[in-house]
């Protein structure tokens, strides 16, 4: 029998603790080994972590940042590429993907570069189909109409 769980057989808080942070720990490595590897700069890790499937929107700290970055050609053009790609995967199971990337959208349009817009006017079907939307969970519900 494990040192770290009891003996119903279920993990203690002390292992679920060190889980999480193995797991964290292993994620930062990944994320550095990209940066000094691949092709992949800060900015486009933020937008990626940003506009994943999280339950929770992106925090400020990450959006100013996407926004200053968003100012130097070679991160504004990574940083649209990803918010494109989201948008076309549109899907209303994982709608939680496009939801944070229309966060990070309306953050640019208010806090980035004027050319923001325009760039964006090629997805304004989707974001027009992403405004109607809405999702009821056992809570009450979230329409994703009202960020858009």
């Amino acid at each position: 029998m494990s040192v770290l769980s009891n003996h119903s057989g279920t993990t203690t808080p002390l292992f679920n603790e060190l889980k999480k942070q193995a797991s964290f720990f292993f994620k930062e490595k990944i994320k550095n080994a990209r940066l000094v590897l691949t092709d992949v700069t800060p900015a486009q890790l933020l937008t990626e972590e940003a506009t994943n499937g999280n339950p929770w929107a992106p925090d400020t700290r990450t959006l100013a940042s996407i926004s200053r970055a968003a100012f130097e050609l070679d991160d504004f053009t990574r940083i649209v590429e990803i918010l494109h790609k989201r948008f076309l995967k549109f899907e209303r199971k994982d709608w939680r993907v496009s939801y944070n990337s229309l966060i990070v959208l309306e953050n640019l349009l208010t806090h980035g570069p004027e050319s923001v817009a325009a760039e964006f006017e090629v997805d304004k079907g989707v974001i027009e189909q992403m405004g109607g939307f809405q999702h009821i969970d056992e809570k009450g519900s979230i329409q994703l109409g009202s960020c858009s």
